[in-house]
């Protein structure tokens, strides 16, 4: 018994020694791991044993001063703050440091991400001996441990390259915007980036209202033909030349009544189609814009999800790359899925000059995972990912082009017929790459010919065809543009396209087209006829259109910023970047240079005056009164304006309607705007007008005003039009009052987006879930508003709407 005794009392201690040990470690904590993402904390830290913690910075904890210009210019040293939302963030980040014996720093592998940790280096107030920097370019257990095994220091030319964009971008920015605010309109902004990349959009645009087309006729005949099988065969062909006018065409058409048509020549040539290389960030938005309908910055954030759950390699890279083990690993899956004659091992080379992101293209990071867990958007864009990375590893697909010349007896041109047939499909059983051209697509198969038949025709047509001026870009060709121009980089591809949109020099929009005729001319049976064909040109869907706005402020910054706005200033401007980041240029340097040049245009341009405001354009003089028409920016947007400051009577103005723009409108539309306000006819004995205002057109009906949405024109709309939108609002604003009270005028019962509640002076009240809103009394209503005013919850105040007046 005295033994058991002693055992019990040994145990005890020994698991309270036990206790405490366990104490001194957790105060203590061994690792500390920080990334800047919580989702990828997340992630890591089920890799990672006890030893570990892993916590977030949640992206940068330092960055320039918001309303400051916060650049030395002397030094060019940016002058960093931690803001005050991260101040609480970083404290908790000191007090966790302390606790660690080591720690390690593991964000992103650009340059952001090296900036990142040097900041947390700095601010955190870490050394080099506490220290270690980690890398990897996919959140998997293997990586993480190699990146554990392989640390290395802060890359502080990466950070250097980092700094120096954003100096510059600041410079940029803040010296500039000043300028567009004194010139142009207030609020609006400028970047380097941003600025080029309106230029692009600008420029196609004025392509586009500059272009002029231009008719011909395209000639394709269909001749029949008998097959080795008994059946008829139908052979389309297409005439080697086009005629300019409609004569030629009818003319040709009319010699070959009597002509005959012979196989001249067929010739068979084996092809070979290779699929694309594995995504880069550029190409990934582009493909998942063409084929999912993700706008970039949408790619964007779902691969970044990807990302940090860890079932996507580093998203941000201009590397085509895959590593040893994924090439490995796409043998395994291809040979088991479609055979061994599928397999065929590819190393691709980055063609981008100065591709610096990461070192590994954008891959699933586990290939045996055909699908995963997520969302619809998560699982479509991993879809994508992983038929693109197979892809590159199969076999090329073999083709077989066919192509047939039939001699035309009496003419020198001939018609000819091409077709595809597919041997082996190769890697097109799994994915094939996408384009910006509607057009392209396979051939058709050929039916079997020979040289030397005698072919019947069916019929010979002459279709009149236009042609058509350059697209407008989309986010994915905008991007692939860019790219091509080496302007920005990965990780500004996406920012750069939502940023012009935000500030609203640019919009993504439709364009419904016009319809147009075009003549059809056929032979058949020996008889010519003509038809008249009509077709709808020119509509696009969600393409980026310049604004008013945006154009003037091009415009501006290319007269007086040509280095700026100059493509190959910036594309120069990138390899700088990537120089500093190997180290073989000083970052302040470069600044430095820069800003001596810049810095002194500023003032000068501040102080130039000329006659007319920036954007402003003459288009002619009114008849009536032969004062100047015009039209600029005014401050609430394109304005046109008959006479000038100078007279003695004021100019009278107008607001410039949907779909007019300062470059196309003409002096007729502008005179017309004036023509407002137009008296439709009297409704209940009240007057119905049709008016312009500062916020856009508006129906005035007594003293009542009713805005006229978009799709109306004030020009044109009648007035029944006019009284349905009346009516509409009369019923909108009686189904709005539930209950008012007459001994109480200011009080009214309404219905709002959110319930029924109390108005009363000026501020809204909410209604118990218990009450019924129109069985309530004066009293109770009082009795609600006293008890929410007493109970110390505040009352909403009563939002008011702009008149459209």
């Amino acid at each position: 018994m005295f033994f058991f005794i002693f055992l019990v009392s040994i145990y005890g201690k020994l698991f309270y020694f036990c206790g405490k040990i366990e104490m001194c470690f957790s105060a203590m904590q061994k690792n500390l791991v920080i990334v800047e993402s919580p989702a990828k904390a997340k992630t890591i830290e089920k890799f990672l044993g006890k030893e570990y913690k892993v916590l977030s910075s949640y992206g940068h904890i330092c960055d320039l001063k918001k309303k400051e210009f916060s650049i030395n210019t002397e030094t060019f040293e940016p002058l960093y703050e931690i803001p005050a939302e991260k101040e609480k963030l970083v404290n908790s980040l000191r007090s966790e440091v302390k606790k660690a014996e080591m720690v390690w720093l593991a964000s992103d592998e650009d340059r952001e991400g090296e900036a990142i940790s040097w900041h947390l280096f700095t601010e955190l107030g870490l050394t080099p001996e506490k220290t270690k920097r980690i890398v990897f370019h996919e959140i998997t257990k293997n990586a993480i441990q190699a990146a554990i095994e392989n640390p290395r220091e802060i890359d502080i030319n990466l950070v250097y390259a980092q700094q120096a964009r954003r100096v510059l971008d600041r410079i940029v920015g803040f010296k500039l915007s000043p300028v567009l605010w004194r010139k142009v309109k207030p609020a609006l902004s400028a970047g380097r980036v941003q600025s080029v990349t309106v230029r692009l959009i600008v420029e196609r645009e004025r392509e586009i209202n500059k272009f002029v087309s231009e008719s011909g006729y395209r000639v394709t005949a269909q001749f029949e033909l008998q097959g080795e099988d008994g059946e008829n065969n139908v052979l389309n062909t297409e005439l080697s030349k086009r005629f300019k006018t409609k004569e030629e065409a009818e003319a040709f058409l009319a010699t070959c009544k009597e002509s005959t048509f012979t196989i001249e020549d067929v010739s068979t040539k084996p092809l070979k189609k290779s699929p694309a290389a594995p995504f880069t960030t550029s190409t990934l938005q582009q493909e998942a814009a063409r084929k999912l309908g993700f706008t970039v910055s949408q790619t964007m954030m779902v691969a970044q999800r990807l990302y940090e759950s860890g079932y996507i390699t580093y998203m941000r890279t201009d590397s085509v790359n895959l590593s040893s083990l994924c090439i490995g690993s796409c043998k395994e899956v291809i040979t088991e899925m479609y055979g061994k004659e599928y397999h065929k091992s590819r190393n691709y080379a980055t063609r981008t000059k100065g591709a610096q992101e990461a070192h590994e293209a954008i891959r699933p990071t586990y290939m045996s995972n055909v699908t995963i867990d997520g969302t619809v958007p998560e699982k479509r864009l991993y879809e994508l990912i992983w038929k693109r990375t197979c892809a590159s590893q199969m076999a090329d697909a073999q083709v077989e082009k066919t192509t047939v010349n039939i001699s035309i007896s009496g003419h020198a041109e001939t018609f000819v017929a091409t077709g595809e047939v597919t041997v082996f499909d190769g890697f097109i059983k799994v994915y094939r790459e996408s384009s910006d051209d509607e057009n392209t697509g396979d051939l058709p198969a050929i039916p079997a010919v020979h040289k030397g038949d005698v072919l019947t025709t069916k019929e010979i047509v002459a279709t009149e065809r236009f042609t058509q001026h350059q697209p407008r870009y989309t986010e994915a060709s905008l991007v692939r543009k860019l790219e091509e121009l080496g302007i920005g980089r990965p990780s500004t591809y996406a920012p750069t396209i939502s940023t012009i949109q935000q500030r609203g020099y640019v919009e993504k929009g439709n364009k419904t087209g016009e319809t147009r005729k075009y003549n059809i001319i056929t032979l058949k049976n020996g008889k010519i006829t003509t038809k008249e064909g009509k077709e709808t040109v020119g509509a696009e869907k969600a393409k980026l259109m310049p604004t008013d706005i945006g154009i003037v402020v091009n415009d501006f910054l290319f007269e007086y910023f040509p280095e700026i706005m100059d493509y190959n200033f910036t594309a120069t401007v990138e390899k700088e970047f990537d120089e500093i980041a190997d180290g073989k240029r000083h970052w302040a340097e470069h600044i430095s240079v820069f800003y001596k040049e810049f810095e002194p245009k500023i003032e000068d341009i501040i102080q130039t005056k000329k006659e007319h405001k920036v954007g402003e354009r003459v288009l002619g003089n009114d008849p009536a009164t032969g004062k100047p028409v015009s039209v600029k920016i005014g401050r609430f947007g394109p304005i046109v304006q008959i006479g000038s400051a100078s007279d003695e009577e004021k100019p009278r103005f107008a607001q410039m309607n949907p779909g007019q723009t300062l470059e196309t409108i003409t002096l007729e539309e502008a005179l017309g705007l004036f023509s407002l306000p137009r008296t439709l006819g009297e409704l209940d004995g009240k007057p119905v007008t049709i008016g312009a205002g500062r916020f856009g057109a508006y129906i005035k009906y007594g003293d009542a005003y009713v805005s006229l949405p978009k799709t109306h024109d004030p020009l044109t709309v009648t007035f029944e039009e006019a009284t349905e939108l009346i009516d509409a609002k009369k019923k909108s604003e009686a189904e709005k009052v539930i209950k008012t009270f007459d001994e109480e005028p200011e009080l009214q019962v309404l219905n709002g987006r959110f319930g029924p509640y109390i108005a009363y002076k000026g501020c809204n009240y909410k209604l118990p879930k218990t009450v019924t809103p129109a069985e309530l009394s004066l009293e109770e209503c009082l009795d609600i508003v006293k008890k929410q005013q007493e109970g110390g919850k505040a009352p909403a105040k009563k939002r008011y709407t702009k008149k459209s007046k």
